[in-house]
């Protein structure tokens, strides 16, 4: 009889052999089994927007219940068309340049299989969210790591060298992915630095895939700025958004690639055989939600605000060294000052014994040596869940 273990590893692609599934929501699973606070995984405990539900109540009521057309609904389209020429003054043709996918996790994944070639290099900046290695695995090409180092004082910014981003490109890059608010930094990239980034992809021919789901949680007077918006680059930029972060909606899975439509005719092709398409009635619903008033932007901000300089000081009371974050809702720390051997260590102790979930920083590196030391928590909770973590986190001091 043959040996079933030998035969077995033929049925592998050699492919997942490079990365692990997602730690971070294997924290979310160890939050749940520890009855443990999870300030892991980001999304929101509170309720999402009531008319955004009801526009999505609606819509089902309606029958809006089969496929919309492949690549999204027209109405949602048109919407996303229209508020990146009000946010960014980018102009985007909503029949040619715009594909609707099931979340913006989707959107980069249908991308880069779009677009990439095996032998083909995509720089990413760590600490990256930890889809962005494993997708240019997927799509065939190969990641290259550009760090991302922390300020020496909790209140400065995430800075790289421009030599090494320099470095990293050269004939095999094909893409550069860039996500701006970062997770799990709260990095906000500044124009200078953009116009870098753009000034390398223009010099080295290469593609910008911006994630930029966090585009309107900002802090401290920081700016959103869009790739496609600098000159030169709308033409080679593929910029990714979606609802869940945004409207606190991170279970409907809608998100959208914005592409040249050269580019778009790729993408479309693969996230029609991918997916098919985003959920209908969700996608009505997105339309509705981007014609919120400013208003709502301004408050989703402020409130992110509150609850960072909220967690914050509780972090800092019981000994973490804190990074504040000038977008998104993370704040990466450093664990220097527990003792602990390693943060996947570390995190474990928080979850079991101190009933706090948070997402070892290692997971953030390619080299998981270089995240030992650090940390994220997610702050988009209640006041009342970060007020809990915050007591549980005092058992630390003793």
């Amino acid at each position: 009889m043959a040996d079933v273990s030998i035969q077995q590893k033929h049925f592998f692609s050699d492919k997942v052999e490079h990365f692990t599934e997602s730690v971070i929501r294997e924290m979310t699973r160890q939050a749940m089994l520890h009855g443990a606070v999870n300030l892991a995984q980001g999304f929101p405990d509170f309720p999402a927007p009531v008319e955004i539900k009801q526009a999505a109540q609606q819509a089902i009521a309606n029958d809006v219940n089969q496929y919309a057309i492949t690549w999204g609904a027209k109405n949602l389209r048109n919407a996303v068309a229209r508020q990146m020429k009000v946010w960014q003054g980018i102009t985007v043709d909503p029949e040619k340049e715009i594909t609707v996918c099931c979340g913006s996790t989707e959107a980069m994944i249908s991308t880069l299989l779009a677009v990439c070639n095996a032998g083909d290099d995509v720089v990413i900046f760590e600490p990256f969210y930890e889809n962005y290695g494993p997708d240019a695995v997927l799509s065939g090409a190969k990641p290259k790591f550009v760090t991302l180092r922390p300020p020496s004082d909790g209140d400065g910014e995430w800075t790289f060298d421009e030599r090494e981003l320099r470095r990293a490109f050269d004939r095999h890059t094909k893409a550069i992915i860039l996500n701006t608010p970062n997770n799990p930094t709260g990095k906000v990239f500044t124009r200078t630095e953009l116009e870098l980034i753009r000034d390398l992809c223009l010099e080295f021919d290469v593609l910008a895939i911006t994630d930029e789901i966090y585009e309107h949680i900002l802090y401290d007077g920081t700016e959103h700025i869009s790739m496609a918006s600098l000159d030169g680059m709308q033409d080679r930029t593929v910029t990714i958004n979606g609802m869940s972060k945004t409207y606190s909606v991170t279970g409907w899975r809608v998100g959208w690639a914005v592409a040249p439509e050269r580019i778009t005719n790729a993408i479309r092709k693969v996230h029609d055989f991918l997916t098919v398409g985003a959920p209908a009635p969700l996608q009505e619903a997105g339309a509705m939600a981007l014609s919120l008033p400013d208003e709502y932007y301004v408050k989703l901000a402020e409130r992110y605000r509150v609850r960072r300089d909220h967690l914050i000081p509780a972090l800092v009371a019981v000994g973490f060294k804190c990074f504040r974050p000038r977008g998104a809702y993370y704040v990466m720390t450093d664990i220097g000052a527990f003792g602990f051997q390693d943060d996947v260590e570390f995190t474990r102790y928080l979850v079991k014994e101190i009933g706090v979930a948070a997402v070892p920083g290692s997971s953030f590196y390619h080299n998981p040596a270089d995240g030992a030391r650090q940390v994220r928590f997610a702050f988009c909770k209640k006041p009342e869940t970060l007020d809990e973590a915050g007591k549980r986190l005092g058992k630390l001091r003793r």
